[in-house]
């Protein structure tokens, strides 16, 4: 009877080296498989197969992406989400979202910073960042605090002596932050903490101060807010989608995958949807109204006297275009300002992300962080909206803004420039001319004189 066929197994102690000595686990454990020709390796702890190809490699760089990609898209939904849902709950909470964005972003460029192992030691160097940071949000909050709400924090007893020396605290504050980096320095360490003092300001700069004027557009009502981001995300999104179509002729070598094309095309794009966009919030008083209710919302809405700029007005058309388009031409002019908030965030803002591009191939870095998954860091998404929301403060109160008196700048005067029997003359002249124009009555008037009689 016939023996069993032996089978063609080669075992890894057999033939492995020339000299044929059998290899010891050791080594076995060592010896790395050839890329170019897959082996089935025994796990000899564990005593499962192991199949080291190629194609595991792509299945799992493939599982990888899909992981990446679902994770980007659902943190996409939530983002607009949240966007959409402090714009219709209030103001106050959209200034809640830019305020946390600001430190956020701080927190970011502050880290890619390269910190020597022998100075992250040192004293003060993480907080002063912060005291910094603190100092200049006060500063600027206290600013436009005091400027929009002025009727209500000069009438207030403890407000009022912060609101008459806000700019002298701030200045303190920040000269105690000075004296005390100057008496942090070291000997050794003296480049390291100059550029960390240099750094920080840059990134108050950039980042604090320009979020700061994106508060104010908010307060000056919600479509100067709205506006401009939704312009700096349309071109971004037609930028990818004109340049996946036809896009050929690279347009800056910070950003290799950015095209001419692209550039161009997102530009018409982000026009057309922003007249269309504009054409469509002008019909709401929430969103074209200054805050003067910081509880307002979307719901209750807003009441003012609408800025000139949002009411249609009647044109006159060229003679040589009656053959095609009508004598007229009724449209507001909020339509025309519209055309250069679209043409900045087209091809002036996203030079604010090519550098942000420059300054993560420096720190060899790709991403600012991670503090929204898939997305990379914050600073990675609001690049853009920095620059657009200075732009926007900029050209509003150079070219739309409408200056005149108001409650808050009558009363500031009143307080700051009149002495108390002068205020109480002021009081009693408008409870005269109140009484004769009937909005008061004789008795309230007569109260009204034997109280300031009284007084002085």
């Amino acid at each position: 009877m016939a023996g069993p066929k032996r089978r063609n197994v080669k075992f890894n102690h057999r033939g492995s080296n020339e000299s044929g000595r059998r290899l010891s686990i050791s080594e076995l454990s060592e010896d790395a498989p050839s890329p170019r020709s897959p082996i089935r390796n025994e796990d000899l702890t564990k005593g499962k197969p192991i199949l080291e190809t190629g194609e595991s490699t792509q299945a799992s760089e493939y599982e990888k992406k899909k992981q990446t990609f679902i994770t980007r898209t659902i943190w996409t939904f939530i983002m607009i989400a949240l966007f959409f849902g402090a714009i219709a709950a209030g103001h106050i909470y959209v200034i809640g979202i830019v305020t946390m964005v600001q430190v956020v972003s701080f927190k970011e460029v502050i880290a890619i910073a390269n910190v020597p192992s022998k100075a992250k030691n040192l004293r003060f160097t993480k907080s002063l960042n912060w005291y910094f940071l603190v100092t200049t949000m006060y500063f600027l909050y206290g600013e436009s605090v005091i400027y929009y709400f002025k009727h209500i924090v000069l009438v207030d007893k403890v407000l009022l002596p912060l609101a008459t020396h806000h700019r002298f605290i701030s200045f303190m504050l920040y000269v105690t932050g000075f004296v005390f980096f100057v008496a942090s320095l070291q000997k050794g360490h003296y480049r390291f903490q100059f550029t960390q003092f240099a750094w920080t300001h840059m990134a108050l700069y950039l980042i604090v101060v320009e979020a700061h004027f994106i508060m104010n557009n908010i307060l000056e009502g919600m479509i100067w807010f709205f506006l401009p981001c939704s312009l700096v995300i349309t071109n971004d999104i037609f930028a990818y989608i004109c340049g996946m179509a036809f896009g050929r002729t690279p347009l800056i070598k910070l950003s290799p995958k950015k095209t001419v094309e692209g550039f161009v095309g997102a530009w018409i794009c982000t026009i057309l949807l922003g007249f269309a966009m504009t054409n469509f919030l002008m019909q709401f008083s929430y969103f074209i109204c200054p805050v003067n209710d910081l509880g307002a919302n979307a719901f209750t809405g807003l009441d003012c006297v609408l800025n000139p700029v949002f009411i249609p007005t009647m044109y006159q058309l060229p003679s040589w275009t009656s053959s095609f388009l009508p004598s007229t031409l009724s449209i507001a002019p909020i339509q025309f300002h519209i055309m250069v908030f679209a043409t900045f965030a087209s091809l002036i803002a996203p030079f604010g992300g090519f550098f942000a591009s420059g300054l993560k191939r420096t720190f060899k870095i790709k991403d600012f962080g991670e503090s929204i998954p898939g997305h990379g860091g914050m600073t990675d998404r609001m690049d853009c909206q920095f620059i657009m929301g200075f732009f926007a403060y900029m050209y509003y109160h150079s070219f739309i803004a409408v200056y005149k008196t108001s409650v808050g700048g009558v009363l500031e005067k009143a307080i700051t420039g009149l002495t108390v029997e002068e205020q109480i003359e002021v009081v009693h002249g408008l409870s005269k001319h109140l009484f004769n124009q009937g909005a008061v009555s004789e008795k309230v008037f007569e109260c009204f004189s034997t109280v300031l009689t009284r007084k002085r």
